[in-house]
């Protein structure tokens, strides 16, 4: 007995072509780039969630925030947003050391600037342009550079409810002794707070302006959403402080590139000091290709320079988002068993007429009596949602992305009406 590993591994050895036998050197060929591809599959670059292959296809559909609907534009925009970057550049830490944001490279707050001038979503003329690892970085930055170093108590976070999910999340993650999470703005007492301001708001598509008012506190106004294929840009936000990205203006979420839009230099500086001690920096050659992808957003606007025939990626992300409403409303009363906000409606600057809203997001509530938990009840469907309780709201309430590729959509749309 101790001896067959012995003999057995002789005869693998002598008899490498035996049936159902693999040799070493069999091992090491399989592994290797097959003829013609050169290893190019595997070092393709990923192209996020596999697609749906058909209606039959059992996994489960919904829940993330994933921006895919915008690949079918990039797509169609050959070079405009391509980008190639030589070995030797960006290697230093430093791209302006002028600038509040040492690291931030003058062509990502070019075309940032650029880009809300075009859309008159945000004023930036006397702000500091901020770059981030996705707003988030940004946000909790800004929770850093708003809360008092020698407070007795951490200041309270607070926003009204439903809020972002990950706004309790991310300011309790590491247990701060500056800031806590102090739930929904409306039921908060006190003077000295800190209000993150979400319009319009993640989950429910609401705009949304701060509830409280007081000489101690301090808003942060997450914008994220008001770009013209969500919402109609009826005025240019000038906030103190104002957080945008790229995930949901142009779909380029693994990018991972935020900016803020802040109006004092003391706190736009301690912004900064937390991005350099948190991450050293945020990836040139992410804020390259932002910068590219924005004056490609930008270029199609500019009618001096013949935009008028090029690709506009707000009319097509609002086409797809009328589409795409429409449809979910259609399915909701099909089923009768769910319900959605009213559409609201005003007038845009930026397209020059009356637009709907059209959320990233779709609050939905189930109306069957004997469902109180929607989440568990649409999982058992086969539909992925974020439960309302995670917002602070009634688990009777989901949130359901919109943004997902048509395949995936068309099927979520599909489940949703058959549903009793």
């Amino acid at each position: 007995v101790a001896a067959l590993p012995l003999l057995l591994h002789q005869y693998i050895v002598n008899q490498p072509h035996h049936p159902g036998v693999v040799s070493p050197d069999q091992q090491r060929h399989a592994c290797a780039p097959q003829p013609g591809t050169s290893g190019a599959a595997a070092r393709a670059p990923s192209t996020g969630k596999p697609s749906f292959t058909n209606a039959f296809d059992i996994r489960s559909v919904g829940c993330s925030g994933d921006p895919t609907m915008f690949e079918a534009f990039w797509r169609e925009t050959g070079d405009a947003a391509e980008l190639v970057i030589p070995g030797w550049q960006t290697m230093s830490y430093f791209s302006d050391v002028g600038n509040v944001c040492w690291f931030m490279e003058p062509l990502f707050d070019q075309q940032v600037r650029r880009l809300h001038r075009t859309v008159g979503n945000a004023a930036v003329d006397g702000y500091h342009v901020l770059v981030g690892t996705g707003s988030t970085q940004l946000f909790m930055a800004a929770l850093y550079a708003l809360s008092p170093a020698d407070a007795d108590q951490p200041t309270s976070v607070v926003s009204t409810a439903p809020y972002y999910s990950s706004y309790p999340a991310v300011t309790d993650f590491l247990r701060s002794g500056l800031f806590r999470w102090a739930g929904d703005a409306n039921s908060f007492v006190g003077d000295s707070y800190i209000e993150l301001v979400c319009s319009p708001n993640n989950p429910d598509g609401a705009i949304r302006d701060a509830v409280l008012s007081s000489g101690a506190g301090k808003a942060v106004h997450d914008l994220a959403y008001y770009w013209p294929q969500y919402t109609p840009i009826t005025r240019r936000a000038d906030h103190d402080i104002m957080l945008f990205t790229v995930s949901k203006s142009t779909g380029h979420a693994g990018t991972r590139i935020g900016w803020a839009l802040v109006k004092d230099r003391e706190v736009a500086r301690r912004m900064t000091k937390f991005v350099e001690l948190n991450t050293i920096g945020v990836s040139k050659d992410s804020q390259l290709r932002a910068a590219k992808v924005l004056g490609a957003v930008s270029d199609g606007y500019d009618v001096g320079g013949g935009g008028a025939s090029r690709h506009r990626l707000f009319d097509f992300g609002r086409r797809k988002m009328v589409e795409r409403w429409r449809m979910l409303r259609e399915a909701a009363a099909a089923s009768g068993a769910f319900s959605l906000p009213a559409e609201t409606s005003g007038q845009c600057n930026f397209a020059n007429e009356t637009a709907a809203n059209n959320p990233a997001f779709a609050w939905l509530r189930c109306d069957r009596e004997d469902v109180e938990d929607c989440a568990g009840f649409l999982r058992g469907h086969k539909i992925l949602t974020r439960s309302g309780n995670q917002f602070g709201a009634d688990p009777r309430y989901v949130r359901v992305s919109m943004l997902d590729r048509d395949d995936a959509y068309d099927i979520f749309i599909s489940r949703l009406a058959s549903l009793k």
